[in-house]
């Protein structure tokens, strides 16, 4: 994806201190994303592979995927503080990911990004960021 300037410049703003935090509601809104990305999964028959890979009861899921994304926008460490330090890699080792399931983790995000009250640029932005970690956990072709 090609950026305009506008939105280089935009987006290098979103970089700064707790910006992105800020502006997808703090805490509240990092668990509502959390939420309504495990809702999109639930529900679309695109991603029922994925879902199969976790367990039954989701509760924990949501929680530490929220907790991951209050740290990943720079807010605070809640991730840390409840379950140790984030790795990825080991923590989805078990777990066969290959561009498939990624893709199928990123189209979730994309859907839970488009129900959030935020601004286009800032939602652009976001999932952008979000193809490192959904890089970084495959483990397979």
């Amino acid at each position: 994806m090609e950026l305009s300037d506008e939105q280089k410049e935009l987006f290098a703003s979103y970089r700064v201190g707790d910006t992105q935090y800020q502006l997808a509601g703090g805490e509240e809104g990092c668990f509502k994303l959390a939420n309504d990305f495990y809702d999109q999964m639930e529900t679309l028959e695109e991603t029922q592979h994925i879902l199969s890979l976790h367990p039954n009861n989701r509760e924990e899921s949501r929680d530490k995927l929220a907790r991951f994304l209050c740290f990943y926008l720079n807010g605070p460490h809640l991730y840390q503080e409840k379950y140790g330090n984030i790795q990825l890699g080991a923590a989805h080792a078990h777990i066969p990911i290959g561009s498939a399931e990624r893709d199928a983790w990123l189209f979730c995000m994309a859907r839970a990004l488009d129900a959030q009250p935020w601004d286009q640029n800032f939602k652009e932005f976001l999932f952008i960021r979000f193809q490192t970690p959904a890089h970084r956990i495959q483990n397979r072709p």
